[in-house]
């Protein structure tokens, strides 16, 4: 069954914020389900974003909701488990719209993604997205999401390394 995989144990980080303003363009709204808000990047040749997962996932499909003029013509998907190197998993190529767009992913067993975008649509580089959304499914040996919420974050270090060795039936 496909779920969500990003929940508030996954750290995240992105490339650049307009401006440096956080507060309005941080990269907290790619995850909020407010239409509202949105990431919005700084200029450059290419953006990303990055997940760490608190657990290994299984990746099975990628949604994004740009704003219009503010996409990427092309992007691309890479992962890695434990330590090791990014490795490639797909390349995407998203329309310039407003829709929430829709790519599948050669299933993936990953606990790191990083979601490149290059050649933006915008003269100056920028990305703008109002929803990031990473579905598939989490392994077996329990949904640390919602198990983890609970812990006292000493103990939450403590569990993170093992976290990842996981279960997929």
């Amino acid at each position: 069954m496909t779920h969500s995989l990003v929940c508030p144990e996954t750290v995240s980080r992105v490339s650049s914020v307009l401006n440096r303003n956080t507060r309005q363009f941080g990269k907290k709204h790619l995850f909020d389900q407010n239409e509202e808000t949105c990431w919005n990047s700084d200029q450059g040749p290419s953006q990303w974003v990055i997940l760490e997962f608190p657990q290994r996932v299984r990746v099975s499909q990628l949604q994004i909701q740009f704003q219009g003029g503010f996409s990427s013509r092309r992007g691309h998907l890479e992962g890695s488990q434990g330590n090791e190197a990014l490795s490639k998993i797909v390349d995407f190529y998203p329309e310039d719209n407003n829709s929430l767009q829709t790519f599948p992913v050669p299933v993936a067993e990953v606990d790191r993604l990083k979601v490149t975008f290059e050649d933006a649509a915008d003269f100056f580089g920028r990305i703008v997205i109002y929803h990031l959304r990473v579905l598939g499914e989490r392994g077996t040996n329990g949904d640390l999401c919602r198990e983890i919420h609970t812990l006292p974050r000493v103990q939450l270090r403590r569990l993170r390394p093992h976290a990842r060795k996981l279960n997929f039936p």
